[in-house]
């Protein structure tokens, strides 16, 4: 770990969300639209193959508990990294390949492919995603830890608003040609930002100069410790009411996710160029209230931001239940306001959110807990994505569109409300009490 805080550090950390914001927005975003409302292909199976790639979440916890106890080629963090990012990078060009056999009328090529690149790209995120966060929080001193995670993860939120209109006014209209061009340019850019962010961070942030003295080091555990590691972890109460509450509140914040851009057009008939810019405006949002979060509570204590997030996650809720009457009533005035208010608890829910996640990964099992959390999230995500997908689809079949939305809409918001409630039901204080006496003894116990 890192004896002082480093700016610059964290700043070069940061630009590794430039190739994560374009990833996501290629896929979730551009691909899913391009599938559903260019395509005509239903939104269910499109869905389906979104949150495919999380059958492997136990990659993310395997590597991020081998990363915590073996190296890699020589690194502790940054190999593994290598390893994700190089499979994500092979999955872009098979998007086009998938898009281009739809076009040309082969549809059974056209989702194999398309299943190919999803299990590549997925497999490749959760292998470096949990590292990558293992990484930044080893780069600053423990009263930093919290601040440096907080950073990196706005920073991608901030990128998704201004990557989704990038893409959105070079796209205006689709054609396999400009989906071509934004994949290349995915492609490029992404792998040259991965590079930049990590290359040679761990010998500036984990080599032996600069890592605390500490008269008990910690022994490397063997390799069959992993499945005994998870079992201590999920066997403390307070680590599974954590789960619970951060997978319901994941859950129910992207189950707009892949429908979004699809309610425009099917509500209110905007184009393809309109539509993609709607993540931009409850983006930004997001990352002006954080921008405000950092100035206004940088120094409070992370375990105290329980109520912060409480205040988020409803401010949500009433987001979404805006939205829902904004589709019920076909009311286009009210549909930014309604996101820019979503944007607005999204910020608060993330600034807390992420300080209570710094909270709840001891310092010994870092790689392990931040590997459980990200599986979380993105299990979670992936489970409200599909089940957003999969709502339009059936309920479209019972109602017209506007009641189909509003319906979605209303019941994220009592997830929302749901996940606001079971926030606080966790001690955060005294699990990190509780957690650091414990490592205190691990300590002692050590060779």
């Amino acid at each position: 770990m890192a004896a002082n805080y480093s700016i610059w550090r964290n700043v070069r950390l940061s630009t590794f969300q430039i190739g994560s914001a374009m990833g996501e927005i290629l896929t979730a975003s551009v691909w899913n639209r391009i599938m559903i409302s260019e395509l005509g292909m239903p939104a269910t199976p499109v869905g389906l193959l979104l949150v495919l790639q999380y059958i492997l979440l136990p990659i993310s916890l395997y590597v991020g508990d081998r990363s915590d106890r073996l190296k890699l080629f020589g690194r502790r963090r940054v190999s593994y990294i290598w390893l994700g990012r190089g499979l994500v990078l092979f999955s872009f060009p098979l998007l086009g390949v998938s898009i281009g056999r739809f076009t040309h009328a082969d549809p059974t090529m056209g989702w194999l492919i398309a299943t190919l690149a999803f299990l590549l790209f997925g497999a490749g995120k959760l292998a470096s995603g949990s590292v990558f966060l293992a990484l930044v929080r080893e780069s600053a001193p423990p009263e930093k830890r919290g601040l440096a995670i907080a950073v990196v993860e706005t920073t991608l939120i901030a990128l998704f608003p201004i990557v989704a209109v990038g893409f959105g006014r070079a796209m205006e209209t689709y054609s396999l040609a400009a989906f071509w061009q934004l994949t290349i340019i995915t492609l490029v850019f992404a792998g040259f930002f991965w590079w930049f962010a990590i290359v040679n961070i761990e010998r500036s942030t984990l080599t032996p100069s600069k890592r605390p003295s500490s008269p008990h080091p910690i022994a490397p555990s063997p390799p069959h410790a992993f499945r005994a590691t998870l079992q201590s972890i999920w066997a403390d109460g307070a680590t599974r009411a954590f789960f619970i509450f951060l997978g319901l509140a994941t859950f129910a914040a992207w189950m707009q996710d892949n429908i979004l851009e699809p309610f425009g057009d099917d509500v209110f008939e905007l184009p393809v160029g309109v539509t993609t810019r709607f993540t931009g405006y409850w983006g930004g949002a997001t990352v002006i209230v954080l921008l405000v979060c950092f100035r206004l509570l940088r120094t409070k204590r992370p375990e105290t931001q329980g109520r912060l997030t409480q205040i988020g996650l409803m401010t949500m809720a009433v987001g979404m239940g805006v939205l829902a009457m904004g589709s019920f009533g076909r009311n286009q005035p009210l549909l930014i306001p309604s996101l820019l208010i979503f944007g607005g608890g999204f910020g608060l829910y993330t600034f807390g959110g992420l300080s209570l996640m710094a909270v709840m990964s001891p310092t010994r099992n870092a790689g392990a807990y931040l590997g459980l959390w990200s599986a979380c999230i993105l299990l979670t995500k992936g489970a409200g994505t599909f089940s957003g997908s999969a709502l339009r689809d059936v309920l479209g079949f019972l109602f017209p569109f506007t009641t189909t939305y509003a319906i979605i809409f209303a019941l994220s918001a009592a997830g929302l409300l749901w996940a606001s409630y079971l926030v606080n039901s966790i001690d955060y204080a005294k699990f990190a009490q509780e957690n650091e006496s414990a490592i205190s003894m691990q300590f002692s116990k050590s060779p």
